[in-house]
């Protein structure tokens, strides 16, 4: 495929996040995606990518997802992008605390015939949680319970 029917591809995957209409995803994800970088309790397919983004604008209503800069080929699509949102509901153990957060991540996904059927990625999650207020402790805290520590 081109790279503008992939980058398409990703515009559209991020327009359903901002959107909240999640139910897109499931003509933009291949069933059998290879995720290898899931988020927490991420299951597979695009049910999983559902499910993990339902909870995140659980958390965060307002969640935005801006891409920052964009590059690809005729097979991936590699991005940086910012996420924003404000802490409206719990969000990995912590409550709502009506923070704002801003985090950096990228991804690097793979396409065919502009569907997605793999994808790396990381995202500062321990960020997020810095910023909402979770101190992280040396044992029995929260990066233990992440796999941090």
């Amino acid at each position: 495929m081109s790279k503008e029917t992939n980058i398409q591809a990703q515009t559209q995957f991020g327009e359903a996040i901002n959107s909240g209409n999640l139910d897109l995803l499931r003509d933009l994800v291949s069933p059998s995606v290879k995720e290898h970088d899931p988020g927490p309790g991420q299951g597979p397919g695009a049910q999983g990518y559902i499910d993990l983004f339902a909870e995140m604008r659980s958390a965060f209503p307002d969640l935005q997802a801006t891409p920052e800069h964009i590059t690809a080929d005729e097979d991936s699509v590699a991005m940086a992008y910012t996420v924003t949102g404000t802490h409206q509901g719990e969000f990995m153990g912590v409550p709502a605390t009506g923070r704002t957060i801003k985090a950096r991540g990228v991804q690097i996904a793979r396409f065919r015939d502009g569907v997605m059927v793999e994808r790396w990625g990381s995202s500062d999650e321990l960020g997020i949680l810095k910023q909402l207020g979770a101190e992280p402790k040396k044992s029995g805290g929260l990066l233990e319970k992440l796999g941090v520590v």
